[in-house]
């Protein structure tokens, strides 16, 4: 199998997109009501994906060609943590952090933070961020999260 994580490119924007939105009607659903995830198909859509990509850097991880994980630095934040259901746990989306922890450092960014879902909060503590404090957008709530990259 042939791994790489890139940058994407505006021509990925429509398979981002359908990656995205199948994780959250699959991993999402069961920590948020129905009628909430029925409307975030339309926050990741190929237009919104693309547009998002030319104010924050979009990294994608490629199994054989096929994307099958996502991840956004936008300027100190980590967004869009995606990753294929069927491909879940397999270390793709540490792979995806680490690609982007890496990339804060040689940046100078000594610290992250990452707006996350109560779905992927386990998978950030894991990985050393800690909870900073909730916020809610609608019915949404949104663990924010932060990691100390550089002590100095």
């Amino acid at each position: 199998m042939i791994i790489s994580i890139r940058e994407a490119r505006p021509e990925d924007a429509v398979e981002i997109s359908a990656l995205i939105i199948a994780a959250i009607k699959e991993t999402n659903a069961k920590d948020y009501p129905a009628s909430f995830i029925e409307k975030l198909p339309e926050n990741f859509s190929p237009e919104q994906i693309a547009s998002r990509m030319l104010v924050r850097k979009t990294y994608i991880y490629v199994e054989d060609g096929k994307i099958t994980g996502t991840a956004s630095l936008d300027k100190i934040a980590i967004r869009s943590v995606f990753v294929m259901p069927r491909r879940q746990g397999l270390g793709i989306g540490l792979a995806l952090i680490k690609h982007i922890e890496e990339l804060a450092t040689k940046n100078d960014i000594k610290e992250l933070t990452v707006p996350s879902s109560v779905t992927a909060e386990g998978f950030y503590q894991k990985l050393g961020y800690a909870k900073v404090r909730e916020e809610y957008e609608g019915v949404e709530r949104i663990i924010i999260m932060r990691k100390i990259t550089s002590p100095f």
